[in-house]
């Protein structure tokens, strides 16, 4: 049985011409904004990494695929709890990442960790709590979608 599928649009825009267009490597801002198609008021400020000579305020590609791992994570997490029964009273995720730039000028992620720190209701099973991050991770649809290892070093309390 095939899934259903889903579609996602948004729009990128350069707003990085500081009048000359790219005609040298420092002459240009990588600024750009973020529209979603769904969200056609809310518009992310972009920019590439400072190390890439992007504006260290605005968001950078690889902080938003580290937080779409970790939210997609979140979520999968939450719905995997529900339905083994565990109630969540608070999460919160402290991811990191690691890039690799290549001689070439490119790059690749070679490996993201994700570290949940999950407050469990008290009368909740915490080896219930700690085996729904696999199940989570089975099911996130970002973590399923990248070529590089979404380790787990998840953290469970019981709450009062």
């Amino acid at each position: 049985m095939t899934g259903r599928e889903h579609r996602y649009a948004l729009t990128t825009t350069w707003t990085g011409n500081l009048g000359t267009g790219t005609s040298g490597y420092r002459d240009y801002s990588r600024d750009h904004e973020i529209r979603l198609a769904s969200k056609p008021d809310q518009v992310l400020l972009s920019s590439a990494d400072p190390t890439f000579r992007g504006d260290a305020g605005r968001l950078n590609p690889e902080e938003l695929l580290l937080a779409a791992l970790s939210q997609c994570h979140l979520l999968s997490y939450l719905h995997a709890c529900v339905m083994a029964g565990v109630v969540i009273v608070d999460y919160a995720d402290q991811a990191s990442g690691t890039m690799i730039t290549t001689p070439d000028g490119g790059g690749h992620f070679v490996e993201v960790t994700l570290r949940p720190v999950v407050t469990i209701a008290a009368d909740s099973d915490p080896t219930a709590a700690l085996q729904a991050h696999d199940a989570a991770h089975a099911m996130c649809f970002i973590a399923n979608s990248v070529n590089f290892p979404v380790r787990h070093e998840p953290v469970i309390q019981v709450a009062g």
